[in-house]
C-alpha cells in the first residue's frame, strides 16, 4: 500500500502553466464558484473514486457464482495447505481464570 504523506498545515501549493489556470479560472466562473473549491471539490471526487476502485473488487456474475459455490462446498485440503497449517506455532493453552 502506498505511503500518505501527512502536512499540519492546510496550504497545498501547485505549479501549473498560465493555460492550465486560466481554463480552471473560467471553469469555476461557469459553476459560480471560486478557483479552491472548484479545484478542491473535483479533486476531492477523483479521490474518492480511485480510492474506493482500489477497495472493490467487481465479480462477473459466472465468478459470482464460483466463489458461493467453494463458500458452500469448500474443496478439501490440499499437500500444501496440509503442509502450511502443520507449520503453523502451536497455540498454547488458555489459562483459567479464579
Amino acid at each position: 500500500m502506498p505511503r500518505v504523506a501527512v502536512d499540519n498545515n492546510q496550504r497545498m501549493h501547485l505549479r501549473i502553466r498560465p493555460e492550465q489556470k486560466a481554463t480552471l479560472l473560467r471553469a469555476a466562473a461557469l459553476r459560480d464558484t471560486d478557483l479552491t473549491d472548484f479545484v478542491l471539490q473535483n479533486a476531492l471526487r477523483e479521490a474518492r473514486a480511485v480510492i474506493q476502485e482500489s477497495e472493490r473488487i467487481t465479480l462477473s456474475e459466472r465468478d459470482s457464482l464460483l466463489v458461493l459455490d467453494m463458500l458452500e462446498n469448500p474443496p478439501q485440503p490440499n499437500a500444501k495447505l496440509r503442509a502450511a497449517i502443520a507449520a503453523l506455532p502451536k497455540a498454547k493453552p488458555k489459562r483459567k481464570r479464579s
